[in-house]
């Protein structure tokens, strides 16, 4: 290829990559103003939260089309290819997150309607410790790490092991007193909502592990998810 053919592919490599890197920070600050709605009870940052999805959405088709045409006129192979098919891959677990933040942001408004409940607060660690979680895993990508992205990608268990206290600790509430289901069923959708985009973050380290080193991390994530194992007692039942 010519020089300027080549200055010009480079060029659109990094467009492509400095709009992965945009959407991580739209999705960063959505899931940041997400969990800030459930701690605070701040019901401006929960209407923020839901109304900041659908730039996000924009953004992953517009990725998603700069994308395929690199792939069809430019024919990129090795690392040049790996980063192409990452930004698409990326843009859509980024996607995803921006829908769990408006789920959770929306849950923060009927929940902010009720009298408050002090396992908010437990929630606000949880994703707190999952918007940590994103956040490394975007440095990774922009600073194209990949021994920090291995490092996200080891941190899945510990947003699955507050998921399971908190878990356990939502169901002994509601059968002591069952007039808190409804209130503690928002709370258990937000927390699965927040361990789901942990997964999220953990699914971009291993994009990013892979465009960086050509490599991949063994197939077995370090899950700590018990929750579909837990049973409720049958005294609390009757």
């Amino acid at each position: 290829m010519s020089e300027h053919t080549v200055k010009s592919f480079t060029e659109q490599l990094e467009t492509l990559s400095a709009l992965v890197a945009q959407m991580g920070g739209l999705a960063e600050a959505q899931f940041a103003a997400a969990i800030e709605a459930v701690a605070r009870r701040d019901s401006q940052a929960a209407e923020s939260a839901v109304g900041g999805d659908a730039r996000i959405d924009a953004m992953e088709g517009e990725i998603e089309d700069r994308a395929m045409k690199l792939l069809a006129l430019r024919q990129p192979m090795a690392v040049d290819l790996r980063d192409t098919l990452a930004a698409i891959k990326i843009a859509a677990e980024l996607e995803r997150i921006g829908d769990l933040a408006k789920n959770i942001a929306k849950r923060a408004l009927v929940l902010n309607r009720e009298p408050p409940i002090r396992l908010t607060q437990s929630l606000a660690r949880m994703g707190r410790a999952a918007l940590s979680q994103l956040k490394q895993v975007l440095d990774a990508y922009s600073n194209r790490d990949a021994a920090l992205a291995e490092t996200v990608w080891k941190q899945d268990g510990e947003i699955d092991e507050i998921y399971n206290s908190l878990f356990r600790e939502l169901l002994t509430y509601m059968m002591e007193d069952p007039r808190t289901i409804g209130l503690c069923t928002h709370l258990l959708f937000i927390a699965k909502n927040i361990e789901r985009s942990g997964d999220h973050a953990t699914n971009i380290a291993e994009v990013v592990y892979h465009m960086v080193s050509a490599g991949h991390l063994a197939p077995n994530r370090p899950k700590a998810d018990t929750t579909s194992e837990t049973s409720v007692p049958f005294e609390a039942r009757r």
